[in-house]
């Protein structure tokens, strides 16, 4: 048996005929950039979000960097955030000519440390960006409540989260700004590239819209130096389809990771994911700590079974961040997590035997 990480097929062909029609229907009306999809997606967003606007941009990477952008961050400003996610993370903070001050984690939720945030701040700290990791969200009260003592903002990076919750309040709602992915790999998917910034300011509003399209308001008319970053039509169109099916497709990756819970529970040498029992998590990713992850890794390769490792370089690490003077050690738990994770198949389309393959043979490795 194959188990693929991912199966985008099997999604397809389950809702093939209404995304071919979405698909057609924007071919007919050739309104390829910012058409009507985009605009009636940014809407149902907003409405799904709990959140005034919804803007939608051309990817994940993107709705952080103008979400950072809108709010002045540049040249000489720090932005706190986690050492322990995906590089544009950090990227979009470099790009801007910002510095990123890496946060180390807390090793249950992987999210960011609060607790240790106040430490790593300074005179130019400008922003705090945590992110909600593989689709569960950080401890945002007391981070908001130390940006509030500081005056400076929040933008969430929930880019794996979209329909997760903090104390029933949605992700993209928790922050000054938001910014979220459509890569095909999360819980909404596009056939591409996009992303979307969310955000409860008419002023924030108006100044991304303005950016995500050379500055300009109205056209031709520049206020600032800005992006060629707009949420194309076509995946627009694709993702309304997509969009209704969501909080199915959240339930049956929560129902995945329950059934990984109850059978590898007994199994001492693996750490499974922990949930804040205040937290709604849509488990983008099932991610486990596991003893000897990399013998782990290779016997299921071996077995075809589908896994990634969700990051096996912590931020502060990487070569491109050397001249920050980072060094092993001074992110203890993100380092350590870095050798030992590893994020199994927990799509909604995954069958019971694909799942039981995967338990039995993560039980054959320890056993």
């Amino acid at each position: 048996m194959k188990v693929p990480l991912l199966d985008l097929k099997q999604q397809y062909l389950s809702i093939k005929d209404e995304i071919n029609d979405a698909i057609t229907n924007v071919l007919n009306h050739c309104g390829f950039v910012l058409g009507p999809e985009v605009k009636q997606l940014e809407a149902e967003l907003a409405e799904y979000c709990s959140v005034k606007h919804a803007i939608g941009v051309a990817s994940g990477t993107d709705a952080l960097l103008i979400s950072l952008r809108s709010l002045g961050v540049g040249y000489g400003d720090e932005v706190i955030t986690t050492g322990f996610s995906f590089f544009a993370t950090a990227g979009v903070i470099s790009r801007l000519g910002a510095t990123p001050v890496f946060c180390d984690i807390d090793e249950k939720t992987f999210n960011i440390n609060p607790k240790l945030i106040e430490r790593k701040m300074t005179s130019n700290t400008k922003a705090i960006m945590p992110v909600h990791l593989f689709g569960q969200a950080a401890e945002m009260d007391a981070i908001n409540a130390i940006a509030k003592s500081r005056k400076i903002a929040v933008v969430e990076d929930a880019a794996q989260a979209i329909g997760s919750k903090y104390h029933g309040r949605l992700a993209g709602s928790l922050g000054d700004l938001a910014g979220f992915s459509f890569y095909p790999s999360k819980n909404l998917g596009a056939y591409g590239d996009g992303g979307f910034i969310t955000t409860g300011s008419d002023e924030s509003n108006d100044l991304v819209r303005m950016l995500r399209v050379h500055g300009a308001k109205p056209k031709y008319f520049n206020h600032y130096v800005g992006y060629n970053s707009r949420l194309d039509t076509i995946q627009a169109a694709i993702l309304l389809v997509k969009l209704k099916y969501l909080n199915k497709w959240h339930e049956q990756r929560r129902g995945k990771a329950k059934v990984y819970d109850s059978e590898l529970k007994n199994i001492k040498s693996i750490t499974l994911p922990y949930r804040e029992e205040y937290n709604y998590h849509i488990y983008n990713q099932y991610t486990i700590i596991a003893e000897k992850r990399d013998k782990l890794r290779d016997f299921l390769k071996g077995k075809e079974i589908g896994f990634d490792i969700y990051y096996p370089i912590p931020l502060h690490l990487q070569e491109c961040y050397k001249n920050l003077g980072y060094k092993k050690g001074d992110l203890p738990v993100a380092e350590r997590l870095a050798d030992m994770v590893i994020s199994l198949p927990a799509f909604p389309e995954l069958t019971e035997d694909q799942q039981a393959y995967v338990i039995d043979s993560i039980k054959e490795f320890y056993n």
